[in-house]
């Protein structure tokens, strides 16, 4: 929860985003199809030539009956697709042939997996066939990759790398692609038949319309149950599928040290850091993970996030590989493990995968940071904190599992521990219930103990038309999970969402609709926190244009003071143009101010936000992202009577990055990142601070685990060291002084048995 920024711009931005799957359609049933199909056998590997040429290939399994679930649910695609499905002892193999107008194919030669505002082809697998896990593999009409993992109930996991191959071609019909995925890259039960679920994808963004096989429609919750069966896999394994990818990074860094226990300076440091990731397939469906020094170099920089006055902790997505992969075996409704509270760790072990109808996922690690941080003096200076995940889901019926979590971490006789159970029922063809009980026991370094419970409960509703979710949330004072993301304890909380959607006969408006967010919460006291009533209305136009407005009034409990607020925003999103792509967002009204000074309560502000991105891509290989977020609050006549109106602060986030990508595998991104406060110190607790961060890196990545990085960073602040006896580190006009600087070059290989 952001204290400042309003609630409602968020929900109304999320509600936009899924308006996307909601467009016109006929109200009358598209005819049964068949959703089993048997894939052949093939003796030779397809070539995306053959195609090309105008052939095509008997001895695979040819699909064409292609419906959209957006916009018009169950209605044929709007362009013609076909695709070609085929196996081998290695290999599952597809082909993609699909019309499009001439100069209306959208297709970019971009990096991995920045595919997604392109024309896009893809296939989903549950290989499993349980229903609830699938693997998702995209291409654009140029080849290039997007791979993903998605678990029923959750959103599609993008962090999914693994090592497939794509080719695609732009004809004078439209464009051709292939894919080409080994079965080393897949996890699958260890049977000499197989059926796995698939599903074939188009999208195409023009008619802002995603199409599949078999018909998905939106009148139904949820998507594993509806997709095809396909069947006449025989003999087929990953083997056990070792992997190493050995790495060496090397820097050389400039920065300032400004410790607590000497004189500030300059300093220098030149490392060499080596690492390896070690991964094997065990019994065709585990995988065992093993680290040493792990990968967490900073060739992903944070997105901007406005991290000032905030009342609760802002949440940085995590980056690093080693976590993201298969992450998901690890999450439950509450975030109790949220892996970026792993700061700097020297070894580590992950097992993850399915038994049967189970899936199992555990993780042991150390962490260095708390040791190498604390006070040399201290009696734990330089140890290691332990830290281990477990976690179990059995699944059961059609889309139901229940599950346990564990989590414990250890540092110097100090700890804290989780337990949690979850359960996610599919109560009707679109009613889902899902819930969590936690409980967490803690000791401090200085011997003090404490614990608590929480509790999560979900149902949920959704089809083409209708959207309800009911939220409860219940979590002790005392509970607490070092290793997740909870921000705020000692809450009794029901949330409310509700939409409508209308769909028009209309090539211009496709959805419309209004929809309402209710919050209300107490302590465990019985005090009234907060209370939102936040009524929304959203549009959804053609050619990817969205507009959303909304309102809220608000009550909220700040330091034992009650304030009223009320916020009044909008948000729109535009892909109108081929080349551009426009978002932006703004919100005005009542703010608290949460950091005023000592000697002052916090007050009530006047305060506004706008957030904007816009990219252009003017050629093909070139992207550029220009993104602007403004913050501002000021005072109200109702808090200071008789004064003047004045700024209690105002900050500038401004991001400008540029990406080139010369062939597949090679591409230069360029930062140049701005960060300003400005304060009222009169007004507020904050420094004024002013920031700018450079940011150069080569990559030459010919899959994933193979790859070359070059890098430059330099980070110049509004500080500088002033003389004394002892000098100190102060605040200056400008950000002219170098606070960090970096060069650096890393290398990992990919060696696979």
């Amino acid at each position: 929860m952001a204290g400042r920024r309003s609630a409602l711009i968020l929900y109304l931005l999320a509600a936009a985003a899924l308006d996307a799957q909601s467009a016109p359609g006929p109200s009358a049933a598209p005819r049964a199809q068949i959703k089993d199909i048997r894939i052949p056998r093939i003796q030779k590997p397809p070539q995306l030539e053959e195609f090309l040429a105008g052939q095509s290939r008997a001895d695979m399994k040819r699909v064409d009956e292609f419906r959209q679930r957006n916009p018009g649910d169950g209605v044929p695609a709007s362009r013609r697709t076909s695709a070609w499905i085929g196996y081998d002892q290695r290999n599952l193999y597809a082909v993609f042939l699909c019309e499009s107008p001439a100069g209306r194919t959208r297709a970019r030669m971009g990096k991995r997996e920045d595919i997604f505002a392109d024309d896009v082809v893809g296939i989903v697998l549950d290989t499993y066939h349980d229903r609830q896990r699938v693997y998702e593999f995209f291409v654009n009409p140029l080849g290039i990759q997007g791979d993903a993992t998605a678990t029923e109930g959750t959103n599609d996991d993008f962090s999914f790398d693994t090592l497939w191959y794509s080719a695609g071609r732009l004809t004078p019909e439209g464009f051709a692609a292939m894919m080409t995925i080994p079965f080393k890259s897949l996890r699958f039960k260890s049977e000499d038949m197989q059926t796995w679920g698939m599903a074939l994808f188009r999208s195409i963004p023009e008619n802002n319309e995603s199409s599949f096989w078999p018909y998905m429609t939106l009148k139904v919750q949820g998507f594993g149950q509806q997709m095809g069966n396909m069947s006449g896999l025989e003999s087929i394994s990953p083997g056990r599928n070792l992997q190493l990818i050995p790495y060496g990074a090397f820097a050389s860094s400039h920065f300032l040290d400004n410790p607590d226990s000497a004189a500030p300076s300059f300093k220098g440091k030149t490392t060499f850091r080596p690492g390896l990731d070690a991964k094997a397939v065990l019994h065709d469906s585990l995988t065992l993970d093993l680290t040493l020094n792990p990968d967490f170099s900073q060739v992903e920089s944070d997105d901007p996030q406005v991290t000032v006055n905030q009342r609760y902790e802002v949440q940085f997505s995590e980056k690093r590989p080693f976590f993201l992969e298969n992450s998901s075996y690890f999450n439950t409704p509450e975030t109790l493990f949220f892996s970026r509270r792993i700061i700097d760790p020297e070894f580590g072990a992950r097992l993850t995968g399915k038994a049967g109808r189970w899936a199992l996922g555990a993780l042991a690690m150390d962490d260095r940071a708390q040791g190498e941080t604390s006070d040399p003096a201290a009696p734990y200076y330089g140890e290691h904190a332990v830290i281990g995940v477990v976690r179990a889901q059995r699944e059961f019926g059609k889309q139901n599992n229940i599950g346990i979590l564990a989590t414990d971490r250890e540092f110097a006789g100090s700890y804290n521990r989780v337990e949690s159970a979850d359960a996610r029922l599919k109560l009707a063809e679109n009613w889902v219930l899902s819930g969590q009980a936690m409980a967490s026991q803690t000791r401090d370094l200085d011997g003090t103990r404490s614990g608590g419970d929480a509790f999560a409960a979900d149902l949920y509703f959704g089809n083409r038309n209708y959207q309800y979710d009911l939220r409860y949330t219940d979590r002790g004072e005392g509970f607490r999970t070092d290793l997740g993301f909870v921000p705020r304890v000692n809450i009794r909380r029901v949330e409310q969402y509700a939409q409508r959607r209308f769909h028009p006969k209309s090539k211009v408006v496709l959805s419309w609709g209004p929809n309402l967010n209710l919050m209300g919460d107490f302590d465990h006291g019985n005090v009234q926190q907060d209370w939102r009533v936040g009524p929304g209305f959203n549009i959804e136009f053609a050619r990817q244009n969205f507009l959303g407005f909304g309102h809220s009034q608000t009550f909220e409990r700040f330091d034992n003071l009650n304030f009223r607020r009320s916020d009044t925003g909008l948000g729109a999103h535009s892909e109108y143009f081929k080349r551009a792509t426009v978002d932006i967002s703004y919100s005005h009204g009542t703010r608290i101010n949460y950091s005023a000074p000592n000697g002052m309560a916090a007050f009530r502000g006047e305060g506004a936000e706008v957030n904007t991105q816009f990219t252009f891509r003017p050629i093909s290989r070139l992207k550029l992202d220009e993104i602007y977020y403004y913050t501002r609050l000021g005072t109200r006549a109702d808090s200071f009577p008789g004064a003047q109106p004045r700024t209690v602060f105002v900050n500038h986030l401004v991001r400008s990055r540029l990406n080139y990508q010369f062939t597949r595998e090679l591409s230069l991104r360029l930062i140049l990142d701005y960060s300003g406060v400005l304060e009222n110190p009169a007004l507020i607790d904050l420094e004024r601070q002013k920031r700018v961060t450079g940011d150069v890196l080569l990559t030459y990545l010919v899959h994933p685990g193979a790859a070359v990085y070059l890098g430059y960073t330099d980070h110049l602040e509004n500080l500088a060291i002033f003389p004394g006896a002892p000098p100190m580190v102060g605040r200056i006009p400008f950000p002219s002084t170098t606070t960090g600087r970096q060069v650096f070059a890393k290398v990992s290989y990919l060696f696979r048995f």
